[in-house]
């Protein structure tokens, strides 16, 4: 499309303009599987939680775990730099706007201890659920030992955007594919928003690639940056690499998880039918009584010590991990019973499993909704 005489841009969709498209035949949402695998790895529910103090501690990923999904713990948060962390994250919800960044940045500042990444990934792991655990690429080759010697089984490396090609003239940039052959735990890198990003990615030897920019419902690269590429388009795209790259490899399959731009059931299911294997999410957690972040929500992003592309956020306290999960919900937005509700899309679509469901037809409808809500 022509933006002027010097520009031009192609159309791209949030989730918010696409529609799922039921079929001829309907099944029984009970005969309905949502299970989902990657690697020596079967997961019940195709859902991965974000690496965010607000949603998963050592706690809550053992509680996501035992419900059928995998919490992803951030390594380079308050759990790693601190001993007890709770006062602090009781702190935070006392903060009022102007004083939660700075804040936020001074709690980030102290150093993150190995002694405690180890620990924090061991008294997940003895809870008999996977561990995942996920670094930034700047912090990655630091501290990637520690990890992996303390037993993870999904090593995560979650940035707002990452390439297998970073250029820099100050240090030696994280090279993906020799990091990736040389770990023997699977590797799940992004974000990537493009067909090309997502393909050279795939080419470290990645077991699965995120697609979008994460961050929840106070992330605002969009408004700091300027950077965006609407939920929908980026995971047709990314999906369209996979495929390719299933053919250029001879049969090695990637996963595809969208990360970000999930606030309802809805949400999950459209990421799903476009392409994605699996979603991440942050925001629909964080509004569990269980969550670290007592009904407020923030991610990496909002700490940042030069540039803050994140706020924190109030989302609220709508019921536990169990009703979000799986139900019983109490209301009608979508918020509560998100697997329950991925069932119900699934068998009024008519499709028994999720890769026969990335099949299932969609519409493109004007909603009226301004690009992606998180």
């Amino acid at each position: 499309m022509e933006i002027g005489r010097g520009k031009t841009g192609r159309r791209a969709y949030s989730l918010s303009e696409i529609g799922i498209v039921p079929a001829r035949r309907t099944r029984d949402p009970e005969e309905v599987s949502i299970a989902w695998q990657i690697d020596a790895y079967r997961f019940e529910l195709p859902l991965m939680a974000c690496p965010m103090d607000s949603v998963v501690s050592p706690d809550t990923a053992i509680q996501i775990g035992r419900l059928g999904g995998l919490a992803v713990l951030d390594l380079e948060g308050l759990w790693t730099r601190y001993e007890d962390p709770e006062p602090l994250l009781a702190e935070v919800t006392e903060l009022n706007e102007q004083e939660a960044t700075r804040r936020l940045q001074a709690m980030y500042a102290q150093p993150i201890s190995e002694e405690l990444i180890g620990r924090r990934i061991e008294e997940i792991a003895r809870a008999g659920v996977t561990t995942a655990a996920s670094l930034s690429p700047q912090r990655t080759a630091r501290y990637a030992k520690a990890v992996v010697d303390a037993g993870v089984d999904i090593f995560v490396i979650r940035g707002t955007t990452v390439s297998a090609e970073h250029v820099s003239g100050r240090a030696e940039p994280l090279n993906l594919k020799q990091f990736i052959y040389e770990l023997d735990v699977p590797v799940v890198v992004g974000g990537c928003a493009t067909y090309s990003a997502a393909l050279h990615l795939m080419r470290t030897g990645a077991a699965g690639v995120l697609v979008g920019f994460g961050g929840g419902s106070g992330h605002t690269t969009v408004k700091v940056l300027g950077v965006a590429v609407p939920m929908a388009t980026a995971i047709a795209d990314v999906a369209a690499a996979r495929r390719d790259y299933l053919d250029e490899s001879g049969g090695r399959y990637v996963h595809v998880i969208a990360d970000g731009s999930m606030t309802s059931s809805g949400d999950i299911a459209k990421a799903l039918a476009i392409g994605a294997d699996a979603v991440m999410v942050g925001s629909p957690l964080a509004r569990a009584a269980e969550a670290p972040g007592r009904g407020y929500h923030w991610g990496s992003e909002a700490n940042h010590t030069e540039l803050p592309r994140g706020a924190r956020v109030r989302v609220g306290t709508i019921g536990t991990l169990e009703q979000i999960l799986h139900g019983p919900s109490t209301v009608p937005d979508g918020s509560m019973n998100l697997m329950g509700a991925l069932r119900r899309t699934m068998a009024t679509a008519g499709y028994s499993d999720l890769k026969e469901f990335q099949r299932v037809e969609v519409v493109v409808a004007d909603s009226g909704l301004h690009g992606d809500r998180r």
